[in-house]
């Protein structure tokens, strides 16, 4: 297969989530089927409700600084499959996707037709499958694998971690992963392992007490949030709008940096990374807290608070919160930066996620609010998101597309005004992909106009 018909066939698989069948039998029996690669090197192994894919992009950016090749798994990606997995902050090439991709397919059909599978492993396990094989190729000495969904029965749970890490626990896919707060945690909980350290972040009493009782029970060690001595949350410098200073002291050494991610919330994302680095270094990993405070400050995470040159000449502001914790804190990033600035959002989400709650959150922070199509069969109905933004007393606008959405909004926003989509990372990939191109274009224009 080449690159196209990979990605093809995959898609053909079903939607990532509707076409979903949790469970680690088949991932099992795939990896074994294509060689065991994920047992070819160590891991850090992140779960969480939000941000879990701050924190893993941090432990990354630390071990790349510290000379390590490190590898990078998480889902889902904004724009091109390829995102997913990453060495050394470079996605894997398509040829090498396409070559893998074909492996892991061909491993696959070979289950079924010996009986081993009643169907061919999912688009998850099978993505899944192509990173751990190119880890394992490419001999990275760490990979840091954030889970797609809960953990106990996520494909990535069959890793060999060294390190594990929970980030904060929230309401999300609850039909999925239970009702209430201590059966979400106990889903996440899966990825520890008896006697792995667990680097577990602040967690509301239900969640912590369930995790604890988990790590009690197989004797992993925690090392806890609350163990740091002293953290300090700052703003940073006046150009980098929205990044903060950090200033933390554990009782193994002191950290200050200036935190390249958004929010102030990414501090506790950063304090949960500083300590994974610090129980890697305990199992003989090289880093050094050099490496941890440029690691900080060099750490990426496309898609969350990050501003985006449309090339209508402004920037945008996109976010992935689609869950109300993550509505709740783009709200208290928007309240801090922006207070007092007409705001327009557009807005799109899926519709397994708490609507109405993320809706009283964000809406009334906004002059108007832009109601986005998804390409996704789980979208909410654009329609339906401005009925819910009019009853709220904000003015809506239905957009044809996310392309659409972006130039509305721009039209409609004043100039000293600020524009932030958010509600799925799925509407978040789609502006991205529209945003990008046109910037390509304004700047090959320019080139000409020089030329």
């Amino acid at each position: 297969m080449n690159y196209d018909e990979a990605v093809d066939y995959l898609y053909s698989l079903g939607h990532e989530m509707q076409a979903m069948k949790l469970g680690l039998d088949r991932i099992r029996r795939l990896a074994h089927a294509c060689g065991d690669p994920q047992l070819r090197f160590p891991a850090v192994h992140i779960a969480g409700t939000n941000g879990k894919g701050s924190t893993a992009a941090m432990v990354a950016a630390i071990a790349q600084s510290s000379g390590l090749r490190t590898g990078l798994f998480t889902s889902p990606h904004l724009v091109e499959i390829t995102e997913r997995i990453e060495i050394d902050g470079r996605a894997i090439d398509k040829a090498d996707f396409a070559r893998l991709g074909s492996i892991v397919r061909e491993a696959g059909e070979r289950l079924v037709v010996d009986g081993e599978a009643a169907a061919a492993p999912t688009f998850f396990e099978q993505v899944t499958a192509i990173g751990y094989l190119y880890f394992a190729e490419r001999e990275v000495d760490l990979a840091v694998l954030e889970t797609g969904l809960g953990g106990r029965l996520d494909a990535t749970n069959i890793c060999r971690p060294v390190v594990t890490a929970i980030t904060p626990v929230g309401a999300d896919h609850q039909q999925y992963l239970g009702e209430t707060l201590a059966e979400i945690a106990g889903e996440k909980a899966g990825i520890l392992k008896p006697g792995v350290p667990l680097v577990l972040a602040p967690q509301r009493r239900e969640a912590a007490d369930t995790i604890v009782a988990r790590a009690a029970q197989i004797q992993a060690p925690i090392i806890d949030f609350n163990s740091i001595w002293e953290l300090i949350v700052s703003p940073g410098p006046v150009e980098s709008v929205g990044c903060y200073r950090l200033y933390c002291r554990t009782a193994n050494d002191v950290y200050e940096t200036v935190l390249s991610l958004r929010g102030r919330h990414q501090a506790i994302n950063a304090v949960v990374s500083i300590l994974v680095a610090e129980q890697l270094a305990l199992r003989g990993f090289p880093l050094a807290r050099e490496a941890v405070a440029t690691g900080l400050s060099n750490a990426q995470w496309p898609g969350r608070l990050e501003l985006l040159e449309t090339g209508w000449g402004r920037h945008i502001l996109i976010d992935g919160a689609h869950n109300p914790d993550g509505a709740r804190k783009l709200r208290a990033f928007l309240d801090e930066h922006f207070t007092g600035v007409c705001l327009t959002l557009v807005f799109g989400v899926m519709s397994d996620k708490a609507l109405d709650e993320m809706a009283q959150v964000l809406f009334p922070a906004a002059s108007v609010v832009v109601a986005a199509p998804i390409a996704n069969p789980r979208a909410v109905a654009p329609e339906r998101i401005a009925e819910l933004a009019e009853r709220r007393g904000c003015r809506a606008i239905v957009a044809e597309s996310a392309g659409d959405a972006i130039e509305v909004a721009m039209r409609e926003t004043a100039e000293a005004g600020v524009v932030c989509a958010c509600g799925s990372l799925y509407l978040v990939g789609e502006i991205s992909r529209e945003v990008k191109p046109r910037n390509t274009r304004k700047k090959d224009a320019e080139i000409a106009e020089k030329i």
